[in-house]
């Protein structure tokens, strides 16, 4: 796949350069064995840094390796195994970021929202009773991995149950795309105070049992804000909580933990749905799921538990004359923008839609000057473009394929 030319995409004085990250991400099929893709075999660039375990150490696999473009440098992190290995191996390779970013962060934010540890203690043992087990292994193997105490990040994970925040998601497919594949976009609105844009990680896991995926996240961060499965599920947020309706509901698992267990476990866009209704809610949120490749369709989601039945849930499809922004939706669309105009181009370039057109739409819509990250997925081809804000990491533009099952390949070429 021949890099694309993209432009420039500059959010208000946020320098977001939008650009290939995954080609081709084939993680279902191979023609190489799965060990290949950790053995160096299968195309892993020279400079990859590896995380071995020693004699009698705690198994799986991983290696590191940066994709630069101009001044962007974000990491690729791969790693295998059950969710411990592959929670060790992500703490061992994110290592020096993660002891640089978690602390500060965590820091920061109890003395903005005014928590103690004790608060912080008691919200995550709430959450963990209704969390996936696999998040909880996880979260200790990179604790240890990363040398930071399993608290720490328990503390950080449980942060976003106590935060508003608001996000945006387009989904476009069939006869509204120019290919019929499946793409959909996701923005992180989001505090750049955080400083989470300055340690970007693209994370992509290849677990012992369940769907390969990839998580654009940050350092020390296994949650799913967005992901890719190799099943071809697409997941996108909206955060719809104002402030004032805190303190909210923490006997629920976040959604980035349950986004894990759909990226794990789901084949389908129904058993997504099947997952997600089984999850207890915690506050208001819009969600997008797109599947790629099962159903070849995607769903807007209206979940506000604080409403009474049947308002609290509301699930749209395509051209729904029911759609909260009816008049304004199209065959082969869901969207949800908060009326920041994506319509017009939508409905413009229907039938015309592709990854340009949307990696552009979506550095056009998030909110201005809380910008974190950008996300496009072609759920279709498996593929990810991706851009973080600007700072001392600055955005990304580049490329690498992932062909068959195994192998990580860096493509030539700069994107700009």
């Amino acid at each position: 796949m021949a890099p694309m030319s993209i432009p420039r995409c500059w959010e208000y004085g946020w320098r977001l350069v939008a650009g290939v990250v995954v080609g081709g991400l084939g993680l279902l099929g191979s023609d190489v064995p799965k060990d290949d893709l950790f053995s160096g075999r299968a195309g892993v660039p020279a400079a990859a840094i590896e995380a071995r375990s020693e004699a009698g150490g705690v198994g799986g696999s991983g290696y590191r390796f940066t994709l630069t473009n101009g001044i962007a440098r974000v990491p690729v992190v791969v790693v295998a195994g059950t969710p411990y290995q592959m929670g060790w191996h992500l703490g061992r390779l994110t290592q020096a970021e993660m002891q640089r970013f978690i602390p500060a962060a965590l820091e920061g934010f109890q003395r903005k929202l005014e928590l103690t540890e004790a608060v912080l203690d008691q919200v995550w043992a709430t959450t963990a009773a209704y969390t996936d087990d696999r998040f909880e292994q996880q979260l200790v193997g990179l604790a240890e991995g990363a040398g930071l105490p399993v608290r720490t990040l328990q503390h950080v994970h449980c942060l976003p149950l106590l935060m508003p925040y608001s996000c945006s998601s387009i989904a476009a497919w069939g006869s509204a795309t120019e290919d019929g594949h499946l793409y959909q976009t996701r923005n992180l609105d989001w505090t750049l105070e955080a400083g989470a844009h300055e340690f970007p990680v693209l994370a992509v896991h290849f677990p012992t049992t369940g769907h390969a995926h990839v998580l654009p996240t940050f350092a020390g961060v296994i949650g799913a804000n967005c992901g890719l499965s190799a099943a071809g599920l697409a997941l996108s947020e909206m955060g719809d909580s104002p402030a004032r309706e805190m303190p909210y509901v923490l006997h629920a698992p976040h959604f980035t933990t349950w986004f894990r267990t759909v990226l794990y476990d789901a084949d389908s866009l129904a058993e997504a749905l099947d997952i997600f209704r089984r999850q207890p809610a915690t506050k208001r949120y819009h969600y997008v799921f797109g599947d790629g490749r099962a159903e070849k369709r995607a769903v807007k989601i209206l979940a506000h538990s604080p409403e009474a039945p049947p308002r609290d849930l509301r699930i749209w499809r395509d051209n729904d004359p029911e759609d909260e922004l009816a008049p304004r939706v199209l065959a082969g669309v869901v969207y949800q923008d908060e009326g920041r105009g994506a319509f017009p181009t939508l409905e413009r370039e229907h039938g015309k839609l592709n990854a340009d057109k949307l990696i552009a739409l979506a550095c056009q819509i998030p909110i201005k000057g809380g910008n974190v990250l950008n996300a496009v997925f072609d759920a279709t081809a498996l593929r990810l473009w991706v851009s973080y804000a600007g700072g001392r990491a600055g955005g990304l533009s580049a490329a690498f394929r992932v062909p068959g099952l195994c192998g990580l390949e860096r493509q030539a070429g700069v994107l700009a």
